[in-house]
């Protein structure tokens, strides 16, 4: 019994969520998780929790992430980059790409993202493309959003539905309603179905900016992308509802 409750505190069991850390040989199906347990996740919404508390950053890393951001206030990060972050293993230069992206140093971030790309290891990868992405688009630059869209394929990617939604996500952030909709066509017309997070994005997004009609044409096609609209469209307004409340 005490082993047992030895892997639910380090699973970080508590206050009605659970998380899931490496837990020596220990198998999760060994674990008989309360029924009361409740295991969520968000959308877009909550702050990132730092990189640390789920996986454990490596001395290299840390250090690198530390030595970037001080340089970066005293103008030497081009000296930082050649002399630290190119020794880095894989592992290390992934884990502090992830960590700049969590702290939102865009600027470093897409540094470190070039410096990666030059590594002889390095194949091209969307989910490092779609993370990169996403924190563009959430800081507004949708000039970089858009220009990494073509760098991807420039390296033989194709976008995936993931793509479309940080693309569709960034226009929305400033505002490009229109590119945003021709995004949205374009997804479809290549053969990607928009998945849960790409409905939600657009619903929300367009009935914030006051785009009703264009809100109730998405929600309209619900049907065809979801098992059960009616419940999907449901939880959308109830969420809606409530981070309005939560801004006044």
């Amino acid at each position: 019994m005490e082993s047992l409750c030895l892997c639910f505190s380090e699973l970080g069991i508590g206050k009605g969520r659970i998380r899931f850390h490496q837990v020596g040989q220990c198998s999760l199906s060994m674990l008989t998780v309360p029924s009361s347990l409740k295991i969520t996740c968000g959308l877009r919404g909550g702050q990132r929790k730092p990189l640390w508390r789920s996986r454990v950053l490596s001395t290299e890393a840390i250090q690198a992430v530390q030595s970037l951001k001080l340089a970066k206030s005293s103008s030497k990060l081009e000296d930082v980059l050649n002399s630290r972050i190119t020794r880095l293993l894989k592992a290390d230069l992934v884990a502090t790409l992830v960590e700049l992206q969590r702290q939102n140093e865009w600027e470093i971030a897409l540094k470190v993202f070039e410096n990666l790309r030059k590594e002889v290891w390095y194949k091209p990868d969307m989910s490092l493309y779609c993370d990169m992405i996403f924190m563009l688009g959430k800081n507004k630059l949708i000039g970089m959003v858009e220009e990494l869209v073509s760098e991807l394929k420039k390296e033989g990617l194709k976008p995936n539905t993931r793509t479309f939604t940080e693309l569709i996500g960034a226009y929305l952030q400033v505002d490009m309603i229109e590119k945003a909709m021709d995004t949205y066509r374009l997804m479809k017309e290549s053969g990607w179905e928009p998945d849960k997070l790409t409905l939600t994005i657009l619903i929300r997004n367009l009935k914030k900016a006051g785009e009703e009609e264009l809100a109730y044409a998405v929600k309209n096609e619900c049907a065809e992308y979801m098992d059960y609209p009616k419940r999907f469209l449901k939880e959308v307004k109830k969420t809606y509802r409530k981070r309005k409340v939560e801004l006044v």
